[in-house]
């Protein structure tokens, strides 16, 4: 018998990976740049950000349905941000979701231009998302902080100014805030947005959003030392091999899961008191800790 959340997941998933290849195919654009396009968005993933966004607005009793394009544009900046960071120029990785990496397909050139357009074309699913003209506004608004410079982007860069060098456990922290962290916060934010709460309310959520997109990253740190390379789709020990700083590098193995039980608790504790109608965010936060890949 499928959980609250798995039904939740098999309902909306396809429906946002329906869009999103809706999208890619009306496009008036090279076929070989939607081949490349279509490539790294369908090539697996358990859509956690768009689950997130659409499970907020289940949560407040919203109308997911009408959520589901800003959904397909999380996960298309998401996407663009794994072929880049995948990049000879930037990681290197030569698997991604267990199958070879974009630039090992189409090249690189076309890899960085598929990135670029899935970014852009972002943009204008929430510019076309059926909201009002305010809300429409703050999503955009909201995902161009969280992405570029000051979010994603910075984070990106202040992770590979970090190679090969020391770094504090707060630096670390502060990488993955805005790496990670912040595009798991645009997901509620937009959610909020979408749903009408009060600004109470979305701090709070933000607050778990945080948390929660730590959480994620230690996971990945622990996954990348105890996974193996069928359950997480890329080599393990990829990280040693570039000489980054990770959580169990700084903390040992037993201190970073110590963290991670530490930012679950924090992430469930900015729930209390929301008058949430399920236990969907619940249920998230437990299987981005217990999650495989």
């Amino acid at each position: 018998m499928m959980t609250e959340l798995q039904s939740f997941i098999k309902t909306y998933k396809d429906m946002v990976e329906s869009v999103m290849v809706d999208e890619i195919d009306r496009l008036k654009a090279p076929l070989s740049l939607k081949k490349s396009m279509h490539y790294s968005l369908t090539a697996g993933g358990k859509r956690i950000r768009p689950i997130l966004m659409l499970a907020v607005m289940s949560a407040f009793g919203a109308d997911c349905s009408k959520g589901v394009k800003a959904a397909a544009a999380i996960e298309m900046v998401h996407t663009y941000s794994l072929i880049h960071d995948d990049l000879p120029s930037m990681d290197d990785d030569d698997l991604r979701r267990g199958k070879p990496t974009n630039h090992k397909v189409y090249g690189e050139a076309l890899a960085i231009l598929a990135g670029d357009a899935l970014l852009t074309h972002s943009f204008y699913l929430l510019s076309t998302s059926p909201f009002t003209d305010r809300q429409k506004l703050e999503l955009i608004s909201s995902l161009s902080l969280r992405a570029g410079a000051e979010g994603m982007v910075g984070g990106q860069v202040a992770d590979i100014e970090g190679e090969n060098t020391q770094l504090t456990a707060d630096e670390l922290e502060s990488i993955h805030l805005r790496k990670t962290g912040l595009l798991l916060q645009f997901s509620v934010s937009a959610g909020s947005i979408m749903s009408g709460v009060t600004e109470e309310q979305q701090r709070k959520l933000e607050d778990y959003a945080l948390h929660i997109g730590l959480a994620f990253q230690i996971r990945d740190d622990v996954l990348d030392v105890e996974g193996n390379e069928i359950e997480i789709g890329k080599p393990v020990g990829s990280d040693e091999s570039r000489n980054k700083s990770t959580y169990p590098a700084l903390l040992g193995m037993q201190g970073a899961k110590e963290k991670l039980s530490q930012h679950l608790h924090l992430a469930k504790a900015a729930l209390e008191d929301l008058p949430l109608q399920n236990n969907l965010l619940h249920e998230l936060a437990d299987m981005v800790v217990n999650r495989t890949s």
